[in-house]
């Protein structure tokens, strides 16, 4: 029997993206082509250069469509990628949520032109992926097909996530977010600040890139804690394991999230989890349960809940216990991927008959 093959609409060098398609081939037995915009995102005048690449784009997938023909297309981001499937005259459709509502950023210009397209790429597709049960609120919100969501993450793979012993007597702290402004690492380094002048040892891993890394190293250097803090710069994910079951404590402080893979491969890897207190944490985290919620931006109350956690270390070994626990069993890539590409084999054979 033919292989069935897909064609993916995204940024196909995104580690969500990679575990997304990588899932289908091993779990589905999907062939995997791919579509995406060519300009970066970097700079005012590239991103309008992007802008007039995304208003052409629809001729290029069409073109793509017919030298690759694909049985079905899947999108990344309702309000991009995903409109450009729900316009390709294709189907089977399936499109992801990315973030808590893909309407972003907050105060955007073009806030009203993304409620359009994303109301048409709900309305289009054929199956709508919520990573999680955050992203169903706005779905729910807008008036989208219920019917048609999917709430499962993708998961993670727990054979190269997994825990291992650590008894340092010492805060070792990892970040494994983006080094972008939303993510607030300079919040994270001034609250390592405070440790340090109440005499508390630590070492602060910062994993990966960003526009921020110069200025983040620049901040650590005014803070007088440059030699504690450590920054990777871009590893492979492959490295990633390693570093986690390295550190004790996993820190993240964005100011919006949908699912965060990233909360989930801390926690399989028994690394404690010290999180803003948002709603797409709220979802995995209760407050000094089985980890923290912080308010955005509030150092004083990350350096303090910091102590807490490395004090209160009875706590902190139920929390790791329970959140390992918590992610082989809703969290495991290996089932979740299978019901995902399941999914997709039970729409083509709708499509087909």
């Amino acid at each position: 029997m033919k292989k069935r093959k897909i064609l993916f609409l995204g940024e196909s060098y995104r580690a969500d993206a990679i575990t997304w398609m990588k899932g289908l081939k091993e779990f589905g037995d999907f062939e995997i082509c791919t579509w995406e915009l060519q300009t970066p995102n970097n700079s005012k005048l590239n991103r309008f250069k992007r802008i007039l690449e995304y208003i052409f784009s629809p001729i290029s997938i069409r073109k793509t469509i017919r030298e690759q023909k694909p049985d079905m297309i899947i999108a990344e981001r309702t309000t991009s990628y995903g409109f450009l499937a729900a316009i390709s005259g294709m189907h089977p459709i399936a499109i992801a949520q990315q973030g808590r509502t893909d309407l972003w950023p907050d105060g955007s210009i073009l806030l009203p032109f993304k409620k359009i397209i994303q109301k048409y790429a709900f309305k289009k597709a054929d199956l709508i992926h919520a990573w999680g049960p955050v992203m169903t609120i706005s779905m729910k919100a807008v008036g989208v097909d219920m019917n048609k969501v999917l709430v499962i993450p993708k998961g993670i793979d727990l054979s190269l996530f997994f825990p291992s012993i650590n008894n340092s007597s010492k805060i070792e702290a990892i970040v494994t977010r983006s080094l972008q402004p939303e993510y607030r690492h300079d919040s994270i380094l001034k609250a390592f600040a405070i440790l340090n002048q109440k005499g508390i040892d630590f070492s602060l891993t910062i994993v990966g890139d960003g526009t921020r890394l110069q200025f983040l190293k620049d901040l650590a250097t005014a803070l007088q804690i440059e030699n504690k803090v450590i920054f990777t710069g871009r590893i492979p994910n492959t490295d990633l394991p390693k570093l986690l079951q390295q550190s004790n404590i996993y820190i993240s402080m964005p100011i919006t999230e949908g699912v965060s893979a990233s909360l989930f491969e801390a926690m399989a890897c028994n690394c404690y989890p010290v999180v803003s207190d948002i709603p797409g944490n709220q979802s995995w985290i209760k407050h000094r349960e089985n980890g923290q919620l912080i308010e955005i931006d509030n150092i004083k109350m990350l350096a303090e809940e910091l102590i807490w956690s490395f004090e209160n270390i009875e706590s902190r070994n139920n929390a790791i216990l329970q959140n390992r626990k918590f992610v082989e069993e809703n969290a495991n890539y290996n089932i979740n991927m299978k019901i995902i590409a399941d999914k997709y084999h039970e729409l083509l054979s709708q499509y087909s008959n």
